[in-house]
């Protein structure tokens, strides 16, 4: 029979699990993903800051890749890495810091669909409408649009945990990496079907206009590509369009495997480790796949390497 506990402001975290013998060589593989994520995203927004000729609607848009990937590895990794090198039994957060932690995982994940929608609809505007780009893409739309990203974002997130806050707890034991939403509402022995239905018209929602943009997107801008004889918008065209769908599809398969796998429970461990990837991998790419295919930040990266400055 299983023990209830009341309320509890202390709840135990399942984390990874992971051998006395594979515990450091796992330590070490999590922390050098953090660090480099870290490194590498924080260099990329530096660079955008500093260098003027980057200062275009286009790399001010992907700005907010890299700091919705800074701000989901900081929130999870540091806890997750201090939970590898203790026993599971040892695994204490307290209710606050876990509903915290939810929140930010849920805008970590639900922004990386918002940002790369507006990341497509610069594209659109630059490659079907390039003759009025300047005059769509100024600065208010870029304000517009990043306030739009963020602000859906922090909507959908909150009505997600707010559902789940307002839950009595009878369990204690977070069955996760790390906290997130279903975590913590199947602490509750109260009825969740609110919360499921909710959760499932968030994924839909989200899903359908993520997809759904992304198809509308992509098929005007091939269609413009097919119709146009135009060699060299055509390459540029498919190396910025290229670049953005293989991140995206990373992202969306993660993404939906963990919506699913949530509502398998004899495959958890399957379940933790794609949860892992799904914050290391794009976070890990998308520096080096939006850096390496840009001809300005190739070029400033070689000005630097070339006269020995790490800044001008």
């Amino acid at each position: 029979m299983e023990n209830y506990t009341y309320n509890s402001f202390t709840l135990q975290v399942e984390g990874l699990k992971v051998t006395q013998q594979s515990m450091y060589p796992v330590f070490l593989f999590f922390l050098v993903s953090y660090l480099f994520i870290m490194f590498a995203n924080v260099g990329m927004l530096v660079i955008i800051c500093i260098e003027k000729s980057l200062h275009q609607p286009m790399y001010l848009l992907f700005c907010n890749l890299p700091v919705n990937d800074i701000l989901g590895i900081s929130i999870m990794m540091p806890r997750m890495l201090a939970d590898i090198l203790v026993p599971p039994s040892e695994r204490f957060i307290s209710y606050y810091e876990c509903v915290v932690q939810a929140f930010t995982a849920h805008m970590f994940a639900t922004a990386a669909h918002t940002v790369l929608m507006i990341m497509a609809f610069d594209r659109y505007v630059a490659i079907c409408n390039p003759l009025r780009y300047t005059t769509i893409m100024n600065n208010k739309m870029v304000i517009k649009l990043t306030a739009s990203a963020w602000g859906v974002t922090f909507v959908l997130v909150a009505v997600l945990l707010g559902l789940t806050i307002r839950l009595s707890r009878c369990r204690t034991l977070i069955r996760n990496p790390y906290c997130d939403n279903a975590s913590l509402f199947k602490l509750s022995c109260e009825s969740v079907l609110i919360n499921n239905l909710y959760g499932f018209t968030f994924s839909v929602v989200l899903l359908s206009s993520s997809i759904g943009s992304m198809v509308l997107t992509y098929s005007s801008i091939a269609a413009v590509c097919l119709t146009s004889k135009n060699k060299a918008l055509n390459s540029k065209a498919l190396k910025t369009c290229s670049t953005h769908l293989f991140v995206y599809l990373i992202m969306l398969l993660s993404g939906i495997l963990i919506i699913i796998l949530h509502r398998f429970p004899q495959y958890a461990d399957s379940r933790n480790v794609i949860i892992i990837l799904y914050s290391i991998i794009p976070g890990s790419l998308n520096p080096l796949i939006y850096g390496m295919q840009s001809k300005e930040i190739r070029s400033f990266l070689s000005n630097q390497f070339h006269t020995g400055k790490v800044f001008p």
